[in-house]
């Protein structure tokens, strides 16, 4: 099969859809890989490195589009990309399409087939090939929203893990997921005063087993969330519905009872953001401020640890890229219902349940297209 591997195009992302270590491994199993110049210059990996690896480097993305049999990438494809699609070609990405009607549209019109790498599953529970980026944008968080919260930045000019004689800033989690755990993990370790919000009563169990009583944990209702916003300096919105849109926690009008120059971190941007005030930035303009609190809702947080997030994001992509391309799509996903999940769009059919209902498509289960 033809893998093409096209430079991202998203504004300050730096990622890359496959590691010269991914491309070595698909060429050994027998596959061609086209991957544009210089896509992987943002992880430190040169069109060298690739060509050692067995790929050709294509100069231009048009070309990789046109003849690839799998489009392996990072982000959502943008326009320009969409309107290169194929019927029948295989697109391999993050998509997020609950809250992006006009590029569920595009991928409808384009018959291709869309694996989502956010809503393909694991025997063990779980997102695993979400779960990486949520580690790493839980991590982030902190550390933007520390940075946020400097005068100089417009925050309240507190430092998260105060100094002797002075207390440290309150941190507030919404959800005690993949994003809350790690977020979890940062603000403690700087020495923040941290509580996470989480319906589950079992993983508030699991997340005082492994943090103890110096995190807070309270359940989390319309009430609490107001109450703990409202004293915090640093609140970091980690609420996920699998494949559909974040549920709006935080209302405009909860807004006027925040602490001047607070800090809202939403990493569930990318599914809508959990506050009805929060809107899709980039790292280029990171924030912006509503009511007197800064709103951080970079929409792809990962894109500025590339490296890192490359790595970790081909740990757990690249074997589910080498079932589709062994099989082909129908196989591949006749063979393993976890990546049956993560099938999206397919032949100008919605098969994803929760996109489907949030935007109002008629849904296909995606066994019917499977061989």
């Amino acid at each position: 099969m033809l893998i093409g591997v096209p430079e991202e195009i998203k504004n300050h992302e730096y990622r890359v859809g496959m590691t010269p270590l991914s491309v070595r491994e698909a060429v050994r199993q027998g596959h061609k890989v086209w991957v544009q110049a210089n896509a992987g210059a943002g992880i430190g990996a040169t069109d060298a490195d690739y060509a050692a690896a067995g790929a050709t480097i294509i100069p231009s993305a048009a070309e990789i589009f046109a003849k690839a049999d799998l489009l392996v990438k990072v982000k959502e494809p943008q326009a320009a990309e969409r309107a290169m699609l194929r019927q029948g070609q295989t697109l391999y990405t993050y998509l997020h399409l609950a809250p992006d009607p006009e590029q569920t549209r595009d991928l409808v019109n384009s018959g291709a087939v869309c694996i989502a790498y956010e809503t393909v599953t694991s025997p063990r529970g779980g997102l695993p090939l979400l779960a990486p980026m949520s580690q790493v944008a839980g991590r982030m968080s902190v550390q933007s929203g520390a940075h946020c919260l400097e005068k100089a930045q417009g925050g309240r000019g507190v430092l998260l893990g105060g100094v002797p004689g002075v207390a440290p800033a309150k941190v507030v989690i919404l959800g005690g997921g993949v994003v809350g755990t790690n977020a979890a993990a940062i603000a403690l370790g700087m020495g923040a005063e941290v509580t996470i919000l989480e319906k589950s009563t079992e993983r508030m169990e699991e997340l005082v087993a492994r943090f103890g009583t110096q995190l807070k944990t309270i359940y989390s209702t319309q009430g609490a969330v107001e109450d703990e916003c409202a004293t915090a300096d640093l609140v970091i919105g980690g609420v996920l519905i699998p494949g559909a849109a974040a549920p709006k926690l935080v209302t405009r009008a909860m807004l006027k009872d925040w602490k001047p120059g607070a800090v809202l971190v939403d990493v569930a941007i990318d599914q809508g953001g959990c506050a009805e005030t929060s809107k899709a930035t980039t790292h280029a303009e990171p924030t912006y401020v509503v009511d007197n609190v800064i709103h951080y809702c970079v929409a792809n947080m990962p894109g500025g640890v590339a490296r890192t997030s490359t790595y970790a994001l081909n740990n757990v992509t690249l074997p589910f890229a080498l079932a589709i391309a062994n099989k082909g799509w129908r196989k591949a996903l006749a063979d393993d219902a976890h990546l049956r999940n993560g099938l999206n769009v397919a032949l100008g059919k919605v098969t994803c349940k929760a996109v489907a209902d949030d935007l109002g498509y008629d849904y296909t289960a995606p066994d019917t297209l499977a061989a």
